[in-house]
């Protein structure tokens, strides 16, 4: 059964379905199927040029609309005041609904923040969005949107994986109420050949992306998004809610992280990151 995170007000799904660099064809054929193996999630955003096609889908899928929590988020040029709301205008009509779960600022890019949190703040009063939050921010990032935003954040969106130490974000996150959702989880494939991993999947008798998903949603106040354009994988990713890691497992999975672990940082989008300790 799907355990959720409950983060300042929201109560969000553990496990998502992510669409990122997934074309529409897939998108439109993936989202019905995570959506009937059970997956009550959805995440998109509108840089991925797929917002059309998740809509189309959630609408096919005869699952209720109330019964899914729908991310997006703004892209980077839309971060001024009129065209943030315009782009959320944008994001509904293609998505067919009339309020998303959650909207998040997707990179800071080094915007002066109070103008588009302020925007967050004014979409959530129209009733176009419950909750909203950040992407890609570092600890110091995140504290700012939090303490300038009326209504409280409720996650930062980031990599996370084995290989990265996410801890300063991560207890900054706790500290504000905050959620954390991981992306990236598999680390573009490079879990699927660490021995430490295959060598817990096999005592589980599960698969190595069950187990890093598991191993994220273990961890307190975290979500994780899995993507896969493959029907019989995603309903595999699904299947993490019925076994339990170890502490020791846990632990030697957070022994795999390494000081360069990071594999996305954009320049002109990404912050200075947090250094693990």
């Amino acid at each position: 059964m799907q355990t959720y995170v409950t983060a300042n007000g929201a109560t969000i799904p553990a496990l998502g379905f992510g669409t990122f660099r997934m074309p529409g064809p897939d998108t439109l054929r993936m989202v019905p199927h995570a959506l009937k193996v059970g997956f009550r999630h959805i995440d998109t955003a509108q840089i991925y040029g797929n917002e059309a096609e998740v809509g189309e889908g959630i609408a096919s899928s005869g699952v209720s609309r109330a019964d899914i929590f729908l991310t997006t988020k703004v892209w980077v040029d839309k971060f001024g005041h009129d065209a943030l709301i315009a782009s959320v205008d944008e994001s509904l009509k293609k998505l067919k609904t009339d309020y998303v779960d959650l909207l998040l600022l997707h990179w800071p890019a080094g915007h002066a923040l109070p103008e588009p949190v302020g925007a967050l703040n004014e979409v959530v009063r129209a009733g176009k969005v419950r909750h909203i939050g950040v992407s890609n921010f570092n600890a110091a990032l995140m504290k700012e949107a939090a303490s300038l935003s009326e209504v409280p954040l409720v996650t930062n969106q980031v990599e996370y994986h084995p290989y990265l130490d996410q801890g300063p974000v991560i207890e900054a996150a706790r500290a504000a109420g905050m959620s954390v959702t991981a992306y990236f989880a598999m680390a573009d494939g490079k879990v699927f050949a660490d021995p430490v991993l295959k060598d817990i999947a096999g005592h589980h008798g599960r698969t190595v992306a069950q187990v890093v998903l598991r191993w994220v949603i273990q961890q307190d106040g975290l979500i994780v998004l899995s993507k896969t354009a493959t029907e019989a994988r995603a309903a595999e990713n699904f299947a993490i809610f019925d076994f339990e890691l170890s502490g020791e497992e846990m632990a030697a999975i957070h022994g795999l992280a390494k000081p360069d672990g990071r594999l996305v940082s954009p320049g002109g989008l990404a912050p200075i990151w947090d250094k693990a300790a």
